[in-house]
């Protein structure tokens, strides 16, 4: 009996073990095939890998690396500072002077007394000694050709009995001084053409203004308060079509239009130099600051490019034919809306002046043609409303004369789209 018990436990123990050994030699099994697979993959990958990094070595090889262009990084204060070094040579200062009288001091005897009697009655009294040449004016000017034109502001070189003297910059010619001429003068914009007789100047080159953005950087450089070392200041652009009505006290007085606003600092003496993009091209013509502070004004560099391939081609500037619509308006404000119970805040109320021949419509013109009479208000030109930034005769001018244009108006209590063709001023 206890032999067969003992069969039995060694039989349960043989069975046990064939079992376990079974397990084992599966799992032995499983875990050889995976690492068969995942060594193919690997190896796969690799493979894969090194056809990569083939082709690749392949491609550059048939790349030339010396024609690949390096990722340019632009620090703005490095920029600014290559642009002053690039320009400062083409900008020039501008120093106007005159043969001022000089007088004398001399004694006279009254009444016809004898000369004896001249130290004791004798009153004294000034003439006319000669004349002395003084400096009564100064400003900044820049080389826009290699053979002495220069663009400055009209009002630098306004005094006609005045002689104009250039002091150059670059570094060949540095604080030489020459003659310059004032070859023409912009009748609609305060521009002005120098020209001095010297070849293989340094200049600069207009950049389009046309396409301007509020926030772009600006760089102004001038002559400050007609020193003769430059100042530079650094900005950005504010705002567009602003402006301005430039003089006062016993100067003329002038409206500018269509100008740049700038933070950047302009100075009595910067006038008539440039406002540079960040690429050190001209983007306009410093030419007045504002009382506030921090505001300053530039035209726009086309204008100034305009006016001197006029003058390079032709010797003169023409006046510019500009745009007529042919009415008297007042510009329609919160104010005046309330005032006149308006059923608008914006656009241009059609009205007549204080006098009779101050008509609204002048008769036979664009807008007499259109069927604009007054109390009209016109809403819109082309799409773009008339407001307090963007005055109906700042609109008008940016069109040619013959041009049609499509305004929207207010008549009679109803809006309508009329069609006018533009005069000619």
């Amino acid at each position: 009996m206890k032999l067969k018990e003992s069969f039995n436990l060694s039989l349960k123990i043989l069975v046990a073990l064939l079992i376990s050994a079974s397990i084992f030699g599966g799992l032995l099994i499983y875990a050889g095939v995976k690492s068969i697979q995942w060594g193919a993959g690997k190896y796969e990958k690799i493979k894969n890998d090194q056809n990569l990094f083939s082709e690749l070595g392949e491609m550059f090889e048939k790349k030339d690396i010396r024609n690949v262009q390096p990722i340019k990084v632009v620090d703005e204060q490095s920029q600014v500072i290559e642009v002053v070094k690039k320009a400062s040579p083409a900008v020039v200062s501008i120093v106007a002077s005159a043969q001022i009288p000089t007088f004398e001091t001399y004694f006279d005897t009254p009444y016809g007394m004898p000369e004896e009697f001249g130290q004791f009655f004798s009153m004294p009294r000034q003439r006319q000694n000669g004349t002395q040449e003084q400096k009564i004016g100064a400003g900044t000017g820049f080389l826009v050709s290699s053979d002495g034109y220069i663009i400055t502001n009209k009002h630098v070189v306004s005094e006609q009995e005045a002689d104009y003297t250039v002091y150059l910059n670059d570094e060949s010619n540095r604080g030489e001084k020459m003659k310059a001429r004032v070859i023409a003068l912009d009748p609609k914009n305060d521009l002005a053409v120098l020209k001095i007789e010297k070849d293989g100047l340094p200049h600069l080159a207009f950049a389009d203004s046309g396409g301007l953005q509020v926030g772009q950087t600006v760089i102004t450089i001038g002559y400050a308060l007609g020193e003769f070392d430059n100042t530079v200041s650094k900005g950005v652009i504010s705002g567009l079509s602003r402006s301005i009505t430039a003089g006062g006290g016993m100067q003329k007085t002038e409206q500018l239009k269509n100008l740049i606003q700038s933070d950047a600092a302009i100075n009595p003496g910067n006038s008539g130099g440039p406002m540079l993009d960040i690429e050190g091209n001209v983007i306009g013509v410093n030419v007045a600051m504002a009382s506030a502070e921090n505001i300053g004004f530039a035209i726009l560099g086309n204008e100034a490019r305009e006016v001197f391939e006029q003058v390079k081609n032709t010797g003169t500037i023409s006046g510019k034919e500009t745009a007529f619509l042919g009415v008297r308006y007042l510009p329609i404000t919160e104010g005046i809306q309330k005032q006149n119970k308006l059923p608008y805040g914006y656009g241009a109320l059609v009205s007549r002046g204080e006098t009779r021949s101050e008509l609204a419509v002048t008769p036979g013109s664009p807008a007499d043609k259109a069927g604009l009479v007054e109390n009209d208000i016109i809403l819109e030109i082309n799409e773009e409303k008339i407001n307090e930034r963007n005055a109906l005769a700042d609109i008008v001018s940016r069109y040619k004369p013959g041009e049609e244009i499509t305004l929207k108006v207010y008549h009679r209590g109803e809006e309508k789209d009329v069609k006018a063709v533009l005069g000619k001023n």
